[in-house]
C-alpha cells in the first residue's frame, strides 16, 4: 500500500468499452473529443502551425538522411501514415515517443510520410481495423485484445513500453487500511471499474457486486470524487490522479495492483495485419523511428514533455493538460517503463510471457467472458527486435 497527499482538477478518460488502462488516463478537465480546429502555437524559438491531423512541431528537421534509395522508395510506397493517439497529445507513453520522433526529423530521414491525430485509445481500435489510419496508441494489450475478439478484428500490437498496469486503486486518508477492509464498501468509475484494479480485488476474494459495488462518478475531478461521502475511494492512472491530488494537498492512500504482483501493460502501439503484410518495411521503420523518440523522451523527460506541450498547445488544447500535469505523466510513466523493463531486453518489446500472464490474469477475474483467449496472433515482437543493436541501442539505416 502506497501513501501520498494530493491535488487539483482531473481526468481519466472513461473506457467505453473495456476500461482503458493506459494513454487516454485523463487531464486536468473533462476530457473533448475535438480535435480538427487548427491552431496556432508560438513560442521563444519557433513558430508552427498546429492541427489535430498534423504536422506541428517538428521545427528540428534540416533534412533527409541519405538513407539507401530502395528502402527510401519503398517506404515511400506506402503514403501516408495516419498515427492515433491514446489521449490528446499527452506526454504519455506509446504517444510522446511518436512526438519526439515527428519533432526531431526521424520519420522523415527514413522517408516515411507520418500524419499524427490527436484521439482516444477506445476510439482507435476501429479505425485502424479499416485501415483509415494505420498505428495508434492502446490503452493495454488486453485492451487490444478485447477489441479484437469482440470485432474480429486483426490488431497486432507491435510495441509494448510499460510492463505493469498503469491504474491502481485511490482511497481516502484513514480508510480501510488494507484490501480485505473494502469488503462491503462503494467503489466509484469511470466507466468500469479498470482491470489490473479488478483483478487485485479478486485475487483477495472481492468480487465486484458480491462484495462491493461500484458507482459510475460525475466528471474527471479527483479533488471532488474524493470528497464523495458514499464512496471509499476510485481506480486512477499513477501517472495522472495521485499527481493532480499531490499538488492539491488532499491527502489518501493507494493499493498498486503491481504490489500484488497483477500483471499489466500501457504504452502499447498497435496496427492492422493488412498494413503489416502490405507494407513490412515501413512498418519496421515506423517503429524504428519511434523507439529512438521514446530512447530521447526517457533520456531526457523535461524536453520531451515541452514537445508534447508544444503539440497540445496547437491543438487548442480541449482538455486543459497543464504544464505540471505532463511532467508528472511523463517523469511517472518513463519511470515505469524503465524498471518494468526485463533486462536484457530492448525497451518496448512485446513480450510473450508476460502478455500471457495479463491475459490470464484479467481472465481469472472474469474480464474476459469466455475465459483467456489466444494471443498468438495478437502481437509481433519481430519489429522491436529487428531495430536494436547488440548494444541495446537503435540501429539506423546508412
Amino acid at each position: 500500500m502506497t501513501h501520498r497527499r494530493a491535488r487539483l482538477a482531473l481526468t481519466a478518460v472513461a473506457a467505453v468499452a473495456f476500461a482503458a488502462c493506459g494513454s487516454d488516463a485523463g487531464s486536468d478537465a473533462s476530457p473533448s473529443t475535438t480535435t480538427q480546429a487548427p491552431a496556432t502555437t508560438t513560442t521563444a524559438e519557433t513558430t508552427t502551425e498546429a492541427v489535430a491531423s498534423s504536422d506541428a512541431g517538428a521545427p528540428t528537421t534540416e533534412g533527409v538522411a541519405g538513407i539507401d534509395a530502395d528502402r527510401c522508395a519503398e517506404n515511400e510506397s506506402a503514403g501516408t501514415i495516419t498515427y492515433l493517439s491514446g489521449f490528446d497529445f499527452a506526454a504519455s507513453a506509446s504517444i510522446v515517443d511518436v512526438l519526439v520522433a515527428k519533432d526531431r526529423g526521424y520519420y522523415d530521414e527514413l522517408c516515411l510520410d507520418v500524419e499524427l491525430r490527436a484521439s482516444f485509445s477506445t476510439a482507435n481500435y476501429p479505425l485502424v481495423a479499416a485501415n483509415e489510419a494505420q498505428f495508434a496508441s492502446g490503452g493495454s494489450f488486453s485492451e487490444v485484445v478485447d477489441f479484437g475478439i469482440k470485432n474480429q478484428a486483426d490488431l497486432v500490437a507491435v510495441v509494448v513500453e510499460g510492463k505493469t498496469g498503469i491504474d491502481t486503486l485511490i482511497v481516502k486518508d484513514g480508510e480501510a487500511p488494507t484490501i480485505e477492509d473494502l469488503a462491503g464498501t462503494t467503489i466509484g468509475v469511470k466507466g468500469k471499474i479498470t482491470p489490473s484494479v479488478k483483478a487485485m480485488l479478486a485475487k483477495h476474494g472481492l468480487v465486484e457486486d458480491t462484495d462491493y459495488q461500484t458507482i459510475l462518478l460525475d466528471g474527471f475531478d479527483p479533488t471532488a470524487h474524493i470528497a464523495i461521502p458514499t464512496i471509499v475511494g476510485f481506480p486512477g492512472y499513477k501517472s495522472n490522479e495521485p499527481g493532480q491530488l499531490d499538488r492539491a494537498g488532499v491527502p489518501f492512500h493507494t493499493f498498486d495492483p503491481a504490489d500484488d504482483s497483477i500483471p499489466g501493460s500501457f504504452g502499447v502501439i498497435f496496427t492492422s495485419r493488412q498494413f503489416l503484410d502490405d507494407h513490412p518495411q515501413a512498418a519496421q521503420d515506423f517503429v524504428r523511428a519511434t523507439m529512438r523518440g521514446l530512447a530521447d523522451a526517457i533520456a531526457d523527460p523535461g524536453a520531451a514533455s515541452d514537445i508534447a506541450l508544444q503539440y497540445i498547445n496547437g491543438n487548442g488544447n480541449p482538455n486543459y493538460l497543464s504544464p505540471e500535469g505532463e511532467t508528472f505523466r511523463w517523469e511517472t510513466e518513463a519511470g515505469l517503463i524503465s524498471s518494468t523493463t526485463p533486462s536484457g531486453q530492448p525497451v518496448g518489446l512485446p513480450d510473450e510471457t508476460l502478455l500471457q500472464a495479463e491475459i490470464d490474469a484479467y481472465a481469472a477475474a472474469g474480464i474476459f467472458e469466455n475465459g483467456a483467449p489466444s494471443i498468438a496472433t495478437a502481437f509481433d515482437a519481430s519489429l522491436v527486435q529487428a531495430v536494436y543493436g547488440a548494444d541495446g541501442q537503435v540501429t539506423w539505416p546508412g
